[in-house]
């Protein structure tokens, strides 16, 4: 396994190109007066979210009657939003039951499909062993023909040679069972790359282009890309589930599709706060599958083969590469460009490390990876004003839908159960001697009570979609998994809330983050 060099078709920042700005990547990649606009862009949601948590800390000192009520507003807020949220949950979560339920091969008898090809693509970093091949053996339970299914491990040049011998290893264990299945080694060091998942399956992606696509001549349009995470375990009818949406998509060629990311791989050996914490992140990509306006590729997700190379593939010096891939699209094909969700999932594994605290402290890093997607707010208000052909209303839109979710990320969980009560503590004599300081407690609670029936709707649904227990667990933790709901307005604040100020004010002060990979483990087994 040679290093070899990156030959991919990359889109340079030359203004003679129409999209030159297509994979700018932060600030310092500009000059001039654009360097300047996209700087401001970058702080931009910090600026919001710190400005709105200042006023209230102001307010609570200056004007208190003033920021009590808008406690009581953001309360309000609150309950209606989780109101809201409940009803796509369960709308989504019996879409993903149904087409659990679904033969997807019989919808496919009668729909042309024997041409398309599946490109399966695994980043591969320090994972041992075992999970690498757990995700490799969920593809051999897959009821769609192997034999049009081609699998790429992609491995890094920085990992070292241990990981080069089990990437090795499983190529030579479970390669006859597929199309192709080559081992790539994404090389360390390359000019204008961070090191991450982005430039590795960017590399792995070209390189199959050349040793697999163009070596047996199979068209770019009838390919599907599947870019998983590392631990990526698919069900039985992914593929057919998959191939079925892109041919009945409006323009496949111009379609994204994104599964349910589901964390219940290891779910059962998980801690109390790993499992909340894993629910609650499957639960949100749920809720925005009934939201597809607001959808945009997230981790494991789908593309066309021909738009990503067109595209130049996924962007090499971001972290939130999952997410960027679909702004890449939006822009390059002038806003016509969507994500369909499948309502058909994927699974992954919960965040888990030896000892609490460690588990803690990953689930924390892994939100702020996630958070710094807030990264993508900069990127599209910048090529929004770049590329004029993309409509207003779209651009619009989706500003608005970038800004106000990071927006309320950061701030609503910090103001309902932090600042938000400062009035009553720093509000002074006159301030408590009011009816107002007496009823915001009330007030507030008994929403916030009301909003806990959205907790019961989650621990509900969670129960129905975790695996069987396994034998050497009783009872006791199954009641675990349904009372562990009670932890999530701590989670929120601690995995959720502040993990997406420290992005946006690492944005903000020009502290970029790296691509941080979360440790993975798995049991070995016999």
């Amino acid at each position: 396994m040679g290093t070899g060099t990156m030959r991919a078709k990359n889109i340079l920042m030359d203004p003679k190109d129409t999209y030159w700005y297509l994979h700018v990547g932060r600030a310092s990649d500009l000059t001039g007066t654009d360097r300047v606009i996209y700087r401001f862009f970058e702080m931009l949601p910090g600026i919001l979210s710190l400005g709105t948590l200042l006023l209230f800390v102001v307010l609570s000192f200056k004007r208190p009657v003033w920021a009590a009520y808008l406690t009581i507003v953001f309360a309000i807020y609150w309950l209606l939003k989780t109101v809201y949220l409940s009803v796509h949950l369960r709308h989504n979560f019996k879409r993903v039951r149904h087409n659990l339920s679904i033969d997807w091969n019989d919808r496919l008898k009668n729909i042309a499909h024997g041409d398309i090809v599946h490109l399966v693509i695994f980043p591969f970093y320090s994972e041992g062993y075992e999970v690498v091949a757990e995700s490799v053996r969920g593809l051999l339970r897959s009821t769609w023909d192997l034999k049009r299914v081609v699998v790429v491990l992609a491995a890094e040049e920085r990992a070292g040679q241990a990981q080069h011998t089990i990437a090795r290893r499983i190529r030579d264990e479970f390669s006859e069972h597929f199309k192709t299945f080559i081992v790539t080694v994404h090389p360390e060091g390359i000019l204008g790359e961070i090191p991450g998942k982005g430039s590795n399956i960017s590399y792995a992606a070209e390189e199959a282009r050349l040793r697999i696509l163009e070596a047996q001549q199979i068209s770019y349009e009838k390919v599907i890309v599947s870019a998983f995470d590392i631990d990526t375990v698919v069900y039985p009818q992914y593929f057919s589930c998959l191939t079925w949406h892109f041919l009945t998509a409006e323009n496949p060629q111009r379609t994204s599709f994104q599964p349910v990311p589901l964390y219940n791989n290891n779910i059962w050996d998980a801690p109390m706060l790993s499992r909340v914490i894993a629910y609650s992140s499957s639960f949100w990509q749920m809720i925005q599958q009934e939201r597809p306006e607001r959808l945009a590729t997230f981790s494991s997700h789908a593309t066309p083969f021909k738009p990503l190379y067109e595209a130049g593939y996924w962007q090499k010096n971001v972290v939130s590469e999952d997410s960027r891939i679909f702004w890449n699209l939006f822009v390059r094909y002038d806003g016509a460009y969507d994500v369909v969700p499948m309502a058909y999932p994927v699974s992954m594994d919960a965040n888990v490390a030896p000892t609490f605290w460690g588990t803690a402290r990953n689930i924390y890093l892994q939100h702020r990876r996630w958070t710094y997607g807030a990264e993508n707010i900069a990127y599209i208000l910048f090529a929004f004003l770049k590329n004029p052909r993309i409509p207003f209303g779209k651009k619009l839109r989706a500003a608005f839908v970038q800004i106000e979710g990071f927006w309320s990320l950061t701030t609503n969980p910090l103001v309902l159960f932090a600042v938000g009560w400062l009035p009553l503590i720093v509000g002074g004599r006159a301030f408590n001697a009011t009816v107002l300081s007496y009823n915001l407690p009330l007030v507030a609670k008994t929403f916030l009570t009301i909003s806990l029936f959205g907790l019961i709707v989650s621990a509900a649904i969670s129960m129905q979609l975790v695996p069987a227990r396994p034998k050497e667990y009783g009872r006791f933790r199954s009641l675990m998994l349904f009372l562990q709901w009670i932890l999530v307005p701590m989670t929120m604040v601690a995995f959720s809330a502040i993990p997406g100020l420290d992005s946006q004010i690492r944005l903000m002060t020009g502290r970029y983050l790296g691509f941080w990979v979360t440790p993975k483990s798995r049991n070995s087994k016999t």
